[in-house]
């Protein structure tokens, strides 16, 4: 078996356009209905073949080791969405027809005729870093950078040798025949460019996008990422989604002499990205993109098969741990964990089913202080992006909550509350002082309070408002309940220790990990037996308190189903329901 005639790491574009020629001559170049799928190549090549781990991934930090025109991988959240921009997609070299496909611009000379060239469309996502980002979610810096610096000593040993053989590697095509010389090879080796300079890279990386310094949870050396995307529905990107991109590299250098060579492209180009200068944020043409869910950032999972009771013996480990915690108050701790494993898995109306907002009361402002930090600590260890706001007054009337639209930049502002789906949320409202809250101060308290009551952010522009749906686990520290954030449990707070601030790490973190990622998903259902039983609870509840209604019975659903998931469970059982009703019957104690 004859092996590829083109390194789909080090030049991925020479496989693009390889294949873009193959199938021209293969069934003559139609715009409109020709069969070219380089994609398909380039995932049997990395999921398949398992080659995913060759692909270097593109950060702040490996930003300087990285050769453009190389195939890299960039995990980030969809910050913004800035439209569609038209390319020249294909053009007629001669009498060849070549392709411009997953670059900036034209790498060859275009011919005056329009009828020669042929003007596609692609749409530009600015990605950044997922918001509160955990430094477990992703491979350690240290492996990241080598393989890195492997990928680019393998890369100068490559040339070298050919130097040395004086035969170029790309010489060859692969065809249905067998393998015959490539009228190619001299395109492929243009394709091949010298490293860019460190120097380079560096101002990438010390030099801050406008719109980062006011991204929650990034830090300055942290990279936004301009993504291309090719031939994919809208509906399959949305904002604020949480992504891994796998596509070209293009920097600053390259993309600067490739415009200073092709008069045409500045027609092409958008004015928005006049603000997004390539210097500072990387152009990244998607070849393959795959949205993230919890389970996605794993490293590991436990093995099911030999332990079938695995689920309830993690249960009753993380159970122990936030106990811990918490300083031994049981009850809270078991809230806890339901209110950890929710998530907003439908919406009716405007009610966000499945959350399940918890308002830990009592507490002064040391408690908040030395509880609040080891349980921020231990949601670190746990969660994938997590997230703490002191609320005071100055803080209210200061900072910008909601996504601002900027016209002049035709930009989306970021706010504080723009955040990924499963993202957690610790509110300390002991900061809380009395003060005069201005129309600032005023607009953010309704925003926090919409979060928390229907799950939605009121993104502003400017002449108009738009209700974006959030799936955000809020969690509030208050003297008494919380007036301004109004959370669907409310739990005086009865610690009897100080707490455990020990930190935990290998299998059982891992377990814990995967556990809070896998059964916070499972499917649910009611069965009719359980339904009546349910319905009777109801009637009996209300005629021992008149002030139950639907929104309580609506938690209690939901707090069933969290806890048949919380044993790997997908319907409600009646023990299940009785612990709920149990629950519910110690917290309205201490309530009293």
């Amino acid at each position: 078996m004859v092996g590829l005639p083109y390194d789909l790491v080090a030049n991925p574009l020479g496989a693009v356009r390889l294949t873009f020629e193959k199938a021209v001559a293969a069934s003559g170049f139609e715009p409109d209905s020709m069969d070219w799928a380089p994609v398909d190549l380039f995932r049997q090549f990395l999921f398949d073949q398992g080659n995913l781990s060759q692909v270097p991934i593109l950060n702040g930090e490996t930003i300087r080791w990285l050769r453009p025109k190389t195939l890299v991988r960039f995990r980030g959240m969809i910050q913004d969405m800035l439209g569609n921009e038209f390319y020249v997609g294909a053009y007629k070299d001669g009498s060849v027809w070549r392709t411009n496909k997953f670059t900036d611009v034209s790498q060859f000379p275009i011919a005056d005729s329009s009828a020669d060239m042929r003007v596609w469309e692609r749409r530009l996502l600015y990605c950044v870093p997922v918001p509160g980002q955990n430094s477990w979610t992703e491979p350690a810096s240290e492996l990241v950078l080598n393989r890195c610096m492997d990928f680019t000593s393998q890369q100068r040993e490559k040339r070298r040798r050919v130097d040395d053989e004086g035969i170029d590697h790309m010489d060859m095509l692969v065809s249905d025949d067998g393998v015959q010389g490539s009228p190619s090879t001299k395109k492929m080796k243009e394709d091949e460019q010298p490293s860019v300079s460190s120097q380079n890279h560096e101002s990438i990386t010390e030099s801050n996008c406008p719109n980062m310094s006011i991204v929650p949870g990034i830090d300055k050396d942290s990279l936004p990422c301009l993504v291309k995307i090719y031939d994919s529905p809208e509906s399959d990107l949305k904002l604020n989604d949480v992504f891994e991109f796998i596509g070209v590299l293009t920097l600053d250098s390259e993309l600067q002499a490739d415009k200073d060579h092709d008069e045409l492209s500045n027609g092409f180009i958008e004015d928005a990205l006049e603000h997004l200068p390539p210097n500072k944020v990387p152009r990244l043409h998607c070849l393959i993109h795959k949205k993230l869910a919890a389970s996605d950032l794993l490293n590991c999972s436990p093995v099911m098969e030999s332990k079938p009771n695995l689920v309830k013996e993690i249960r009753d480990s993380l159970l122990r741990h936030l106990t811990a915690v918490l300083g031994n108050d049981g009850l809270a701790a078991h809230l806890m964990l339901l209110h950890l494993l929710s998530r907003v898995h439908a919406r009716v109306d405007n009610v966000a089913v499945g959350k399940l907002s918890l308002n830990l009361t009592c507490l002064s402002k040391e408690s908040a202080s030395l509880f609040g930090g080891q349980l921020t600590h231990a949601f670190r260890n746990l969660l994938p992006f997590t997230h703490s706001i002191p609320l005071t007054v100055e803080y209210l009337n200061s900072v910008s909550l909601a996504p601002k639209k900027d016209y002049e930049t035709d930009r989306l502002i970021t706010g504080v509350l723009q955040l990924a789906e499963g993202s957690h949320l610790i509110i300390d409202e002991t900061k809380l002082e009395a003060g005069t809250l201005n129309s600032v101060g005023v607009e953010n308290a309704r925003l926090l309070k919409n979060l928390t009551e229907l799950q939605k952010v009121e993104y502003d522009f400017k002449y108009y408002k738009m209700e974006m749906a959030a799936d955000v686990q809020l969690l509030i520290f208050s003297e008494g309940k919380s007036n301004i954030l109004p959370a669907d449990i409310v739990i005086p707070y009865q610690p009897s220790s100080v707490g455990s601030s020990e930190v935990v790490a290998g299998q059982a973190l891992e377990a814990w990990r995967w556990y809070l990622a896998s059964v916070k998903s499972l499917p649910h259902s009611i069965d009719s037996e359980m339904q009546k039983v349910l319905e009777n609870d109801l009637v009996a509840s209300r005629q021992a308190d008149r002030s139950i209604g639907s929104h309580d019975f609506n938690r209690w659903l939901t707090m069933g189903r969290l806890m048949s998931a919380s044993f790997g469970e997908t319907c409600l059982s009646l023990e299940h329901w009785q612990m709920v009703m149990e629950l519910e019957r110690l917290r309205r104690e201490r309530l009293k």
